[in-house]
Order: C-alpha cells, then structure tokens, then sequence
C-alpha cells in the first residue's frame, strides 16, 4: 500500500512550505540526476508531465528521439533536512517513461523492477541490506577534492583516533531524520575510511535507499569542510571502499533462506541461489566493479574477494554466510564497490540467484581455508576461478554473457560495454606516476 496519495503530497508541499521539488532519476552508470522544479509546477509532475531531454544522459537515447518522461514515485517524497527551513526542498524519485508511456528500456530502476516482478511472479520478495564503505578526506584551499588525511585512525577506532567521528554522526542523524534506520556505523580499517549500516528492505527500496545515502554524505561532508569518496580504491597501500550486499529471499513473509531442518540452518534454495550467483559472477563483474580503478581493490591483501568460492567460515571469499539464522539469515556478496549502479546491481544479483534456483544449480563445495594463502596448483586442483583482474577481462566475460545481455536488455548491455571498453582504452593511454618514477631514470 502506498505511503502518499497525489493529494497528500500537494497538500504536504504547501503545508510545508516546499518551494523546489527535485524529480530525481539514475543514469546508467549510477550518477543521480534531478529536474528542479518550483512547487506551482507540482500539479504537473504529479500527472508525469515533466519532460526532459534524454539525449543529454550518457547511454539514454539519440538526438532525434531526446524527449523523455519523468514519473515520480510517490512512495518517495522526501524532504531534505539540510535546506532552508522556509522555502523547503523535497525530492521523488522517478521512473523514465518515453512519450508513448511505455517505461524506458534504459532506465536503471525499471531493470530492477523487471526483475522484481519475475520473483513475485515466483511468490518472492528479494531483501537487501547494504554495507557501505567511504573516505572522508581534506579539501584544498580553493575547495577541491584531496586524498589527504590528518587521522591515523583504523577499525574500530574511537575519537580522538577517528576525526570524521563528528561528520558521521551528523550523516547519521540526516538520515534518521529522512526515516532511514541505522543498525551500525563505525571507522573502518583504513585511515579517513568509515562505513554505515542501514536495515535491510525490499530491493527497490533498498536501491533507493543507496542512491539517497550518497547523497546525504557528500552533502554532509562538505558542512564539515570534508569531501566524502565513494571511489573504491583512493589511497595506494590500504583497503578500499567495498559495497556488501546482504540478500534474502522471502516466501509469504518468511525467510526461506533458512530451514529449521536442516543441521545448520540453510536451505536448498539457499545453496541454489548462491550457485547461480556464482555461476554468473564473470558476467556480473562489469556491473559490481565498473570502474578501472575498481581493480585495485580486488587484491590478495586488502580484505577483498579475489576467487569466486563461498563459505560459512571466514571472510575471504566472495560469498560468506553471516552465522544469523532465523528472519535475520542471509547471503553475503563481498566484490561489488560504492562505484556500482545499485538498481544494475541488485537486479543482476537477483537475476543469477534466481537462475540457480529455476535450474536447481548445485553450489560447488565449501572452501572455509584462507583462499589467499592456496597456490596456484591448489587452486586449479580445487577448481577456483578468479573474478576478473581488470575491467577489459570484465568487459569481455560482459560481452560473451548472453544471461547479463537478457538481465539488462540489449540497450543497456550494449551502451554499457561500449562505455567501459572506451573507458578501458582511454587508460591504456595515459602515462602513470608509477611509470615514471619505475622507468625514467632507469632507461
């Protein structure tokens, strides 16, 4: 059941005092946009009269079919505590029609809700709960964005150790005033790097909860002379940013991740669901690690997944069991980064899990050993795969992968890969630092 009415919202705008409404939407690789508008245009957004031109949106449409539609969800309505508390501004988020009103194939969000509704039609509802990571680093004098931190602070670090101790809770307090519910936050391993846990919901939800949460922190961070990076890997030597994705699937309100039967506490469709994951992984790299310098977090050494294995034990695989049992079991995906367009993510996530349980895949065995620590000849012994390296290793799993081209429609797989592949080319140009302090005075 909705949370709003049309009539609700035009009589919270005015009763409020709203003055600008942001329609906001996701492009394809993740990057929120808005369309401004003042409260008398409310009306007219409401009946999804708000156009704008989506040739300007990086893999939306071509110059000569540029009018797009935005349709706000009215569940969304938000008020933003950080603006003026008179002549207020509120956000929906939207959905991307085209004028005929049929949705746009190219709309992040509508691949997700395709696949949604796939797993209603299945009787599921698919619950997600994020995990994720960022750095809180100084600006330079004229405002710009640095990687420079004064803190040495590492996990678990308290004040006087963590110096983004006060920013945090003031992200926190913004969000809890936007009704999110927060169960943790705390410094992370690296220093300047943080992370804060909010409760799990419906996938769409939870989407637009990622979408939400990244904006309230850079908005936050910068009240506090900080700039917040959701890149994945910012500082040489240290851990990087991650985005774990905790999934569960319900049937009729129940967990059905979890059966009381069974000796500890997993079920088939558990295992199945995580084989199909698994069996997907090379294709889904692209979507959970968009970025080439996604990469350089996915390495031996830095708490980050590396081989495509699972276990209930420990935290080096791609997958791990939280021990929880009951309504709180789960699955836990540990390679997607802060860089990765959540609706593309969970929607490929579901879409795999879904496929192993439509197939009946059967998990491969369990490694609950340091995969990090196996050799080579291990590994291949054992039947290991890696996740891919770099990302023209992704793009090209991305490109064979007939499933992901199915998952996200022939518009996006496509737009997708062409932008990465020139993404990928324009870095195999440039000459690095490294280069130039390894080679220039050597050769």
């Amino acid at each position: 059941m909705s949370r709003y009415t049309k009539q609700d919202i035009m009589r919270l705008v005015e009763e409020e005092d709203i003055e600008f409404i942001r329609l906001q939407f996701t492009d394809m690789f993740g990057t929120l946009k808005n369309v401004a508008i003042t409260a008398s245009q409310i009306e007219k957004a409401l009946d999804n009269k708000c156009m704008f031109d989506g040739s300007s949106i990086e893999g939306f449409v071509r110059i000569d079919e540029s009018d797009m539609y935005l349709y706000p969800d009215l569940d969304t309505f938000e008020i933003f505590p950080w603006r003026p508390q008179h002549g207020k501004v509120a956000r929906l988020i939207c959905d991307v029609y085209r004028p005929n009103g049929v949705p746009f194939e190219g709309d992040p969000r509508f691949i997700l809700k395709k696949v949604l509704k796939e797993a209603a039609d299945m009787g599921y509802s698919f619950m997600v709960g994020p995990e994720c990571e960022f750095f809180l680093f100084h600006t330079d004098d004229e405002g710009r964005p640095t990687t420079l931190t004064h803190e040495k602070a590492g996990y678990f670090d308290i004040s006087p150790l963590d110096l983004g101790e006060n920013a945090r809770r003031d992200v926190i307090l913004t969000l809890e005033e936007m009704g999110f519910e927060i169960e943790a936050s705390h410094h992370e391993v690296a220093p300047a790097q943080h992370e804060i846990d909010f409760k799990y919901a419906n996938a769409l939800k939870a989407a637009d909860n990622m979408m939400t949460f990244k904006l309230v922190v850079k908005t936050i961070a910068k009240r506090h002379g900080l700039f917040a990076s959701f890149m994945p890997k910012p500082v040489y030597g240290v851990c990087g940013s991650g985005l774990h994705v905790n999934m569960s699937l319900s049937k009729d309100g129940v967990n059905i991740f979890n059966d009381y039967h069974a000796p500890n506490g997993i079920s088939q469709e558990a295992y199945q669901f995580i084989a199909g994951i698994m069996a997907h992984m090379k294709g889904m790299t692209l979507i959970a690690n968009p970025l080439v310098n996604s990469y350089k977090r996915l390495l031996p050494g830095y708490e980050a997944p590396v081989y495509i294995t699972w276990s209930e034990k420990n935290r080096s695989p791609l997958i791990r069991i939280p021990s929880a049992r009951g309504t709180n079991m789960r699955v836990e995906l540990r390679s997607p980064d802060p860089a990765a367009n959540p609706y593309l993510l969970l929607a490929s996530c579901l879409a795999a899990g879904l496929d192993g349980i439509k197939s009946g895949m059967d998990i491969p065995k369990e490694v609950d050993s340091n995969v990090y620590e196996m050799g080579r000849e291990e590994l291949e012994a054992k039947g290991i795969e890696a996740i891919p390296s770099n990302l023209s290793k992704a793009c090209h799993y991305f490109e064979d992968d007939e499933f992901m081209k199915q998952v996200l429609g022939v518009h996006v797989h496509k737009k997708y890969l062409d932008a990465k592949r020139n993404e990928w080319d324009r870095f195999k140009e440039q000459v690095t630092a490294w280069e130039l302090d390894e080679y220039l005075y050597k050769i």
